[in-house]
């Protein structure tokens, strides 16, 4: 309370109008912050699970064709060839068929049995083919190139080194299991992309093992997808196998290459970027221990101690396929919008405040600069001041005021019953005429009149006290015309008035007025004109005092001029 009175008027008027406004965009932001957190939360959760069940799709959707390119080149039942050339035709055949069947990205089917023999065919384009062939389990392969499913092999091209289809994993993995399998995903030498292979054992006509089947998948297109993805810009999505070996990423490269140009496979552990380590650090554990598919979601802390979002799920095929999918986003980047909207709600408030204070301020400068000629007003009233007050012309309180203090002052000053000044009023006239004079050394002097009307008490005793009352009343018409725009006439006490002359440049000028007085006072009374009981006119003595000569205060001057009026009455 102390401080607050301590306050000027226009702060005490403007502070807590900001202080509210700003307040209350505060607690509209704090709770549109939390509101929005709530729901952020919500929907972050929903939109991570989302997120990671559409690349488990996509994922699936790429590998899954494999299974259905091995079923075309080799359907069940079919039992492996005796002979490679023998059966050439029809394995060119069902191999064009396998590998339009998802030729984007499984457009390379082949095979290889225990005599070393091998056929594959590789479809560089939807008419164009090149058939890789090693019809005697020996040797080299030969390459042929042709178009259409049928077209003519014509003249092969034999490989410089040999190729031994026993030797490779694929045949290793497909003769080892009775099911399909998935071999370890490994880096073509020709394209540098990371590439899986599926194989399925093919049995003889007595059921025995004699070769395997096999299709391999390009993953490129697994980080082409996940770099599509519509992630915030600090999100990250991978897809790894359980040992942490990436297969695609988002961002950052899932491929490194040593110094000596070799391509190796980036494990997630050792990714330069920090939130795919931190990722898969934090989240591998739970995946492990996650017995559903279904895809979860976690937060964690990073080593910066902001938090992160992440959705995870584990994919999996009766082939063993085994890969872990993850998306991660920083809590900061799904907050985003709502601080935003928070530093936006603060700004407004901001701005508000200041045209609250703008306007406040016009508003106040418009009222105080009213209250300060209101208090102006009252100092004068409280001081006897004669000077008028200026006239408002506001049509509210305030200008109802000014006038009501206007009023006050001429009730104050003014003789009631004759209209003219009251005794306080010429005094502090003639109080101020002297500090004027002093202050601006003005050489001429003023006067002071002290008028006494004769046989005043004869009017009230013959016509009562009514019309000795309408006598005062024109007698002090009479003296207000006699005298200058620029003079005072004030009732004294009874019948008795003063005059102040505000400027006059010798005494004669003084007594010109006084002689003139002397003439008005001494004309019959309009009031008793055409009465029966007429009686002369009733005069009046009029005693005259003049600043400096006669008196350095308002107290000598009137007292001066009263004494002169008793001479000039007594003389009379």
């Amino acid at each position: 309370m102390k401080l607050l009175s301590r306050l000027p008027l226009r702060a005490l008027l403007t502070l807590p109008y900001v202080a509210l406004v700003l307040g209350t965009a505060i607690v509209i932001g704090i709770l549109s912050y939390a509101a929005g957190r709530d729901a952020v939360d919500n929907l972050s959760g929903q939109l991570l699970t989302e997120t990671v069940h559409r690349i488990e799709q996509a994922v699936e959707g790429h590998v899954s064709g494999s299974a259905a390119v091995l079923e075309v080149a080799f359907p069940k039942g079919i039992a492996a060839p005796e002979s490679v050339s023998a059966e050439l035709p029809a394995l060119r055949e069902r191999f064009w068929l396998a590998t339009s069947v998802h030729r984007d990205p499984n457009n390379y089917a082949y095979y290889g049995d225990r005599q070393g023999r091998f056929i594959g065919l590789w479809r560089s384009s939807e008419t164009d083919a090149e058939l890789r062939l090693r019809a005697t389990g020996e040797g080299p392969r030969t390459l042929y190139h042709y178009s259409g499913i049928n077209g003519d092999l014509g003249r092969g091209d034999v490989e410089n080194r040999i190729f031994e289809p026993r030797d490779r994993p694929w045949y290793k993995a497909g003769a080892a299991n009775t099911l399909q399998t998935w071999t370890s995903i490994y880096i073509d030498f020709k394209l540098q992309e990371l590439v899986a292979t599926r194989a399925r054992r093919v049995n003889d006509r007595t059921g025995a093992f004699e070769g395997v089947v096999a299709t391999d998948i390009s993953l490129q297109q697994v980080t082409s997808f996940l770099q599509r993805l519509a992630l915030s810009a600090n999100g990250v999505a991978m897809v790894m196998e359980r040992d942490g070996n990436l297969i695609g990423v988002s961002r950052g490269a899932h491929v490194q290459r040593l110094p000596d140009g070799t391509a190796v496979r980036l494990n997630a552990s050792k990714s330069t970027d920090r939130l795919v380590s931190q990722t898969y650090a934090a989240v591998r554990g739970l995946a492990d221990t996650d017995a559903d598919a279904r895809p979860h979601t976690t937060v964690f802390t990073d080593v910066n101690g902001d938090s992160v979002q992440v959705g995870y799920a584990r994919l999996q095929d009766d082939a063993g396929l085994d890969w872990l999918i993850m998306v991660a986003v920083p809590r900061e980047d799904f907050l985003h919008g709502i601080l935003e909207n928070f530093r936006h709600t603060v700004l407004l408030a901001a701005i508000a405040a200041l045209v609250v204070m703008l306007t406040g301020t016009l508003v106040l400068a418009t009222v105080t600069r009213e209250l300060r000629k209101l208090a102006a007003a009252a100092r004068q009233v409280g001081q006897g001041s004669v000077a008028p007050f200026g006239e408002s012309q506001r049509k509210d309180e305030l200008g109802d005021l000014a006038r009501s203090f206007a009023d006050m002052q001429r009730r104050l000053l003014t003789d009631p019953l004759t209209g003219l000044a009251n005794r306080e009023a010429l005094i502090r006239r003639v109080e101020d005429r002297i500090v004027q004079q002093r202050r601006r050394g003005d050489p001429r002097p003023f006067g002071v009149l002290f008028v006494d009307i004769n046989h005043f008490k004869q009017i009230n005793d013959d016509f009562g006290h009514d019309m000795g009352d309408a006598v005062l009343r024109e007698l002090g018409r009479r003296l207000g015309a006699a005298v200058r725009a620029g003079d005072l006439v004030a009732r004294f006490a009874g019948d008795e008035f003063l005059v102040m002359l505000d400027s006059i440049e010798r005494r004669e000028d003084a007594e010109r007025v006084r002689a003139n007085i002397e003439e008005l006072l001494r004309q019959p009374l309009e009031l008793l004109t055409g009465s029966k009981e007429l009686m002369p006119a009733l005069g009046a003595a009029v005693g005259v005092a003049i600043y400096p000569d006669d008196g350095q205060d308002v107290d000598t001057l009137i007292r001066h001029a009263d004494q002169q009026m008793y001479l000039r009455k007594r003389d009379n």
